[in-house]
């Protein structure tokens, strides 16, 4: 992003701000902080719930993919947030930050964090959110690595501890075989706007995202994670495309498969097959037409997106 784009995305922000007054009377929504170790790693857990919520909300847990962290679900400009959205939904919300990702600490081999590593930190916040709530189990929604993360959880733990299960954009199989050498991820900020869906120009194609919910995403990006990010994932998933990556066949709880047909990540041909792989005969497979790996993020899709996925966690 250039810096005469970044200007825009903040007046547009300004302006959003000053021009919809309403925005303000939305449910407060607020966040809390809990504290959290595992493996002598600080993680960081933050809760969003209403401001007035009641006792016995449902527990939703959201997982962050694979170079940037939890920040993803809180893009907190105009309705965007997912985290909010679902907060007033009546769910008290979680977002984790895996091992040495954003908020937690960081740490100093960046391969350590892989996916099975980054399953048991899924599994302390899990245990973590259980006894604050006092719910036996609860939803989880991965993103993109995150649905590899939270599929192993699912795989070892979820008899027990979830409700349903949502992949979003979900990296069924390998995307590439490319040794990864390095322990660490340069973060740039052309990196960050890749899930964005480009014009033939490769420029950012505002008509599908809006350039505040961009430049927010971006500034979150580069405040919460930085110039790097741990390589233990990418390295999983890295891997020749026939090797597949989240243990369907084991995963028991209904599952939700959602995916853009325009994701350059997910193929929805893949996820046919691995819904056909899921036990559950509640499990399903949405396909929004249009829609790409960010769906959560873009204007003509990110509606349809949260319904999908709201229906499913209400059935």
């Amino acid at each position: 992003m250039t810096l005469k784009q970044l200007t825009l995305s903040c007046l547009l922000i300004l302006a959003s701000l000053i021009l919809a007054p309403n925005a303000f009377a939305q449910e407060a929504v607020e966040m809390k902080i809990f504290p959290l170790e595992r493996n002598g790693v600080q993680l960081h857990l933050a809760r969003y719930q209403i401001t007035q919520a009641q006792e016995g909300q449902t527990p939703l847990l959201m997982v962050h993919g694979l170079t940037y962290s939890s920040h993803e679900f809180d893009v907190d400009y105009k309705d965007y947030s997912l985290a909010r959205f679902f907060a007033r939904e009546g769910f008290s919300v979680w977002l984790l930050d895996i091992a040495g990702y954003g908020q937690s600490q960081p740490v100093e081999d960046g391969f350590m964090p892989d996916s099975d590593y980054a399953a048991e930190d899924i599994n302390a916040a899990v245990d973590l959110i259980l006894k604050e709530s006092g719910a036996k189990k609860l939803n989880i929604l991965g993103w993109s690595w995150g649905t590899v993360t939270s599929g192993r959880f699912a795989a070892k733990y979820g008899d027990e501890k979830i409700n349903r299960l949502v992949l979003y954009a979900p990296i069924v199989a390998g995307l590439a075989a490319i040794e990864v050498k390095t322990p660490f991820n340069h973060n740039t900020w052309e990196h960050a706007a890749d899930d964005f869906q480009r014009n033939e120009d490769k420029t950012i194609n505002y008509e599908i995202t809006e350039p505040g919910v961009v430049g927010v995403f971006l500034s979150n990006c580069w405040r919460y994670d930085k110039e790097s990010s741990p390589n233990g994932g990418r390295k999983d998933l890295l891997v020749d495309p026939k090797e597949r990556l989240i243990p369907t066949a084991s995963i028991n709880v209904p599952t939700l498969l959602i995916v853009g047909d325009k994701d350059p990540y997910v193929s929805p041909a893949l996820c046919e097959e691995a819904k056909k792989s899921l036990p559950n005969e509640g499990s399903k497979l949405v396909v929004l037409e249009g829609a790409s790996h960010s769906m959560m993020m873009e204007a003509p899709y990110y509606k349809e997106f949260r319904k999908a996925v709201l229906d499913f966690l209400k059935d």
